[in-house]
């Protein structure tokens, strides 16, 4: 049997129970969510082939169930908001491509080849367009570049924003972003009218090599890859030194113009915008007639990916006669007048052995294949995620299968797909664990996830240690993971807390150490004594607590005293307690807080095994307060809620906000009617807008210095 003709293999919709069906349905939209969710966060955890068989799978039940569009998940370009953006409606929508499957199925469940796909896309746009079926329409083939989509628009030649896609309809502004990094052209020469152009933002392999080499050499976690790597890059709020991180963008479509005369085919287009000087995909652009022309060369150029500098995961079809373009129109998630050809991952078939569950930093168990070893992409595997339990199960995938393995871009192994026609009669189905292999303590389920509770477990104790030294937590310099698996291994650590019982002669005594290396460490970890309760708190590696909820919570309660107070409250289910950090409506007092995260945090601050760290980082002399900056009350600004936007002209968004804390201030990142100010600058989006609505105070720049007394 083929190595794709088993692939996945799922039952025809019409053959499963319909609770079982509504069951499966259900867990496939929580998987979806979530890791819609990882993607937005710049840490996605599948590729994005896997990613679609979820979706296709998740449109194939709802289609069998007869689930109303308006109540299924949107499949419009991914949601990459990120908190502390502006968010800026298209002028035109900015949509995905339909893309040709590998996995797509007819009515009666039979793998339909991608050639077909696209002669029936073909097919579809002729009759769309009545032309006869025998017309061949001229397309044009590009390289689909891995990167992150950018609109840019340019005004009288200048660029005047750059924003994400968004949602497809809104998207997030990253004007300053793209400017600091000289991503793209400032001006547009010759340009004297107005026009939004679309392309991709990417990061060069050797600019990209080089950034991973600065971070390496100064202790850091390495960038996964170039294009999840552009993603957080261009999602950094303070944008300083994006210019040494060498990312780029190619342009490839004018969206829209005013006051512009542009020629009347793509390709014409291309080479108008080559002329102003757009960094424009010329030189691989070709001009085929017919599907068959167009299928071949997206096949043949292929093998030219490991001879260009950047990495392309396809290529893009799409009709060269605008004219024709703009009659075809578009669905509600993609364009008509063009599609993706994305190109297959290395593929091998090999037996699944095991399956055994690997314990993260965060107690997440995750179940790990275990398989004959076979050789993608340059290297041997044998080793590979299974993401969660329910995507497992999900699969029917068993011990002694024969399993499917790819690399996600080309670096991560995963399992992709069962052999389901070749299972041998001794398969063994995989239980989930209901205790941590490690510990032995009960695990918890949640979402989709099962959890190790105890923070003190072994398997969690050096990657927790590794992040608790690091430098957005407790930032103890020289204490990298090298050094934490010695001291895990040869001094018996076990918890942070035994970090701050560290002699010298025990340090210097561990290979590659000395007394200058031991005292160095020493030094490190007594200044990390008094980074305060917030860096504390990001550092303990609680699930849902990161950089921005563990400010929240310092501030908030001001001690880790008065937070244990709270939360063995919240744990014993004080309805007060309840409501004031997740009520039923409405934002509570910590903001950002969720009802299931609340639920999370505090049960695990109150848990024994956490009072037991706490207690012991106090009798050590960490600082478990509140790091209070320094306020002069300043009338006008003291006890006034502020809510900051776009981008001002001499202040970054994160000094103006340390101005207000300062003299009494409050930030918010959300308007309501009990914001007294809104700060607007460049590029201030949907947050003006409700101020506008809901008619709060607008200040600008010099009305905010103004008020601060400058």
């Amino acid at each position: 049997m083929s190595e794709q003709a088993g692939l996945f293999d799922p039952e025809s919709p019409g053959t499963a129970a319909p609770g079982a069906r509504q069951a499966e349905l259900a867990e496939l939209a929580e998987q979806i969510r979530y890791h819609e969710r990882a993607y937005r966060a710049g840490q996605p955890e599948i590729p994005d082939s896997a990613f679609d068989d979820l979706f296709d799978r998740y449109q194939e039940l709802a289609d069998a169930l007869g689930l109303p569009e308006e109540e299924r998940l949107d499949r419009g370009p991914g949601a990459d908001h990120t908190e502390g953006f502006e968010t800026v409606e298209h002028p035109i929508p900015m949509l995905s491509l339909e893309k040709l499957s590998p996995n797509r199925r007819d009515s009666k469940g039979v793998l339909i080849p991608p050639r077909e796909q696209l002669r029936s896309w073909h097919a579809r746009r002729l009759a769309d367009l009545g032309l006869p079926y025998q017309h061949q329409l001229l397309l044009l083939v590009e390289p689909k570049i891995d990167g992150i989509s950018v609109s840019l628009r340019y005004e009288r030649g200048l660029l005047v924003r750059a924003m994400t896609r968004g949602d497809g309809k809104r998207g997030d502004v990253i004007t300053r972003q793209v400017r600091q990094a000289g991503a793209a052209p400032e001006r547009l020469e010759g340009l004297r009218g107005s026009l939004e152009v679309r392309g991709e933002l990417y990061w060069p392999r050797a600019a990209f090599e080089a950034h991973n080499a600065r971070l390496e050499a100064a202790g850091e976690r390495k960038l996964l890859n170039p294009r999840n790597g552009c993603a957080g890059m261009m999602k950094r709020k303070d944008p300083e030194g994006l210019e040494e991180a060498g990312i780029r963008a190619w342009l490839y479509q004018i969206a829209w113009s005013e006051g512009v005369s542009l020629p009347a085919r793509h390709s014409e287009q291309l080479e108008w915008l080559a002329k102003a000087k757009a960094p424009v995909y010329q030189d691989d652009i070709t001009l085929l007639e017919g599907p068959d022309a167009a299928f071949d060369h997206c096949e043949s150029f292929e093998a030219r990916r490991p001879t260009l500098g950047y990495d392309i995961d396809g290529m893009v079809i799409k009709l060269d006669d605008l004219g024709l373009a703009e009659r075809l129109g578009s669905t509600g998630h993609h364009p008509h007048w063009g599609i993706a050809f994305k190109f297959p991952p290395e593929r091998k078939r090999t037996r699944l052995r095991e399956v055994i569950a690997q314990v993260g930093k965060s107690g997440k168990l995750t179940p790990v294949a275990e398989f004959d070893e076979v050789h993608l992409a340059g290297t041997a595997v044998s080793r590979a995620s299974l993401h969660n339990y329910p995507e497992l199960e999900r699969k029917d995938i068993r011990i002694g299968d024969w399993v499917f393995v790819e690399k996600a871009g080309e670096i991560i192994p995963q399992v992709v797909g069962v052999d389901h026609g070749e299972r041998p009669a001794d398969a063994a189905p995989i239980s989930r664990p209901t205790r941590c292999p490690s510990c032995g303590a009960d695990v918890l389920e949640e979402a989709i996830f099962l959890y190790c509770p105890n923070p003190a477990c072994p398997a969690q104790l050096c990657e927790r240690l590794e992040h608790f030294a690091s430098r957005k937590a407790m930032d103890i310099d020289g204490l990298g993971s090298v050094l934490v698996g010695l001291l895990v291994e040869h001094l018996g650590v076990r918890s942070p807390v035994a970090l701050f019982a560290l002699e010298a002669s025990a340090i210097a005594g561990l290979e590659r150490m000395g007394e200058r290396s031991a005292q160095n460490l020493l030094a490190g970890i007594e200044a990390a004594k008094s980074r305060g309760l917030a860096r504390v708190l990001n550092a303990l590696a609680i699930r849902h607590v990161g950089e921005t909820m563990a400010e929240e919570l310092a501030n908030h309660f001001g001690s880790a005293e008065a937070l244990r107070a709270f939360a063995a409250r919240y744990v014993a289910g004080d309805a007060e307690a309840i409501a004031r950090v997740a009520p039923e409506k409405g934002q509570g007092a910590i903001e950002g807080l969720a009802r299931k995260s609340a639920d999370s945090i505090f049960a695990e601050l109150d848990s024994a095994p956490m009072r037991v760290i706490l207690d012991g980082l106090a009798a050590a002399g960490v600082d478990l307060r509140a790091k209070a900056g320094r306020v002069e009350r300043v009338e006008g600004i003291a006890g006034k809620s502020f809510v900051l936007t776009g981008t001002l002209p001499t202040l970054k968004r994160s000094e103006a906000a340390a101005r207000i804390k300062a003299a009494g201030g409050r930030v918010s990142g959300s308007v309501s009617k009990k914001t007294d100010y809104v700060v607007a600058g460049e590029d201030a989006g949907s947050k003006l807008d409700k101020a506008q609505k809901l008619g709060r105070p607008i200040l600008d720049e010099a009305a905010l210095l103004a008020l601060l007394g400058d």
